[in-house]
């Protein structure tokens, strides 16, 4: 009998959960969806979600797939005005990995097709450290414009910070660091990410040259916007 309970409780506890994540999904029709500056036909976000705020400010396109416990934010705290323009922007056909964080402030841009793997951090902004006798949680962050070519994939455990600008068709290695510049069509690893292939038309993927004094792959260019 103890054994026939379990079983039932089992079944009653997974049926359950299953049909909780389906009715929770976030689509453009569900009231949660409505509170987004955009939420594009054929988008979902799973069941459960992260940390979820400043939807006003989130602007999310077609097609796109956000996995569960995804925490977006706009703004320091909810009901923050930051303006008609949107701040975190995600194009069409994206999918945007479970437990990963997408926190904006100022311009977080996504392009269309860009893929990640669990767990990617990508932010517009960091604490400053100017006064070194104030707490770096007091003091006044700093913004910087990050963007996401279309096409790109970001791996597993990626960080994206402040400033970072990724090109086209890009793929981020997992657990990267990436920050400044990075061009189009080339594959990045490492904290901080340097470039270990770029695509050359009719040459393929060759590995770029390597600094003979240093004896490894020379940095990602940095933007002065993106540097301390």
């Amino acid at each position: 009998m103890n054994r026939w309970l379990n079983r039932l409780r089992w079944r009653l506890v997974h049926w359950g959960w299953d049909a909780f994540q389906r009715a929770g999904v976030v689509t453009a029709d569900t009231p949660a969806g409505r509170r987004f500056a955009e939420f594009g036909a054929g988008s979902m976000a799973a069941f459960p979600a992260g940390s979820v705020f400043g939807e006003h400010s989130i602007a999310i396109g077609t097609g796109t797939l956000i996995g569960p416990l995804v925490t977006m934010s706009a703004g320091m705290v909810p009901g923050q005005d930051l303006g008609p323009v949107p701040v975190l922007r995600i194009g069409d056909r994206c999918v945007i990995g479970r437990g990963s964080h997408l926190v904006a402030h100022h311009s977080l841009v996504i392009g269309d097709d860009v893929f990640t793997g669990p767990y990617v951090y990508v932010t517009d902004q960091n604490h400053g450290y100017e006064d070194p006798d104030e707490p770096i949680g007091r003091q006044m962050p700093l913004n910087a414009a990050v963007s996401i070519g279309s096409g790109s994939w970001l791996g597993t455990g990626a960080v994206v910070l402040p400033g970072a600008s990724i090109g086209r068709n890009v793929v981020v290695a997992a657990g990267s660091v990436v920050r400044g510049a990075v061009p189009d069509r080339c594959v990045v690893a490492g904290v901080p990410a340097k470039v270990i292939r770029q695509y050359v038309p009719g040459d393929g993927w060759p590995r770029p040259s390597v600094s003979p004094a240093a004896g490894r792959v020379k940095d990602v260019a940095q933007p002065p916007d993106a540097q301390g």
